[in-house]
């Protein structure tokens, strides 16, 4: 029988600061079953807000986690980061690939904007999950 109680887990790709499990935890976001993943023909773009652009040729690294609909809905919909919407992408986790959610800014950010602090905290997230960056 098909689970389509709120319990069902759905796999969620993250390329910016919810990758980090604490943040997650934080905002009351059980972050199960990491993976790190790479999504091919994107490349992250930090502008105010991060996101990622379709760039054939590119790649962007991140972390799969399994969240309910309510913890997707907390992170992005109900924390007013509404410019952002779910897509379905696929990820390579090592040899594999699986579909994913992940939510993007459907306006890109414009080319002169710039997040220093967030790309610093970034950074130090990719080190501390050993993303291959």
């Amino acid at each position: 029988m098909t689970d389509n109680s709120a319990k069902r887990l759905h796999d969620v790709f993250f390329y910016g600061l919810y990758m980090d499990p604490d943040i997650l935890r934080q905002k009351n976001v059980e972050p199960r079953h990491p993976r790190k993943a790479v999504v091919k023909d994107f490349v992250l773009r930090i502008g105010n807000k991060a996101t990622l652009l379709r760039s054939p040729g590119d790649q962007a690294v991140g972390m799969v986690y399994s969240l309910t609909h309510q913890e997707i809905d907390s992170l992005y919909w109900g924390a007013g980061l509404d410019e952002y919407a779910a897509e379905a992408l696929i990820v390579n986790i090592g040899q594999a690939q699986i579909p994913v959610l992940c939510c993007n800014l459907i306006q890109a950010p414009d080319t002169t904007e710039s997040n220093a602090e967030y790309e610093a905290k970034l950074k130090q997230a990719w080190h501390d999950l050993d993303l291959f960056v």
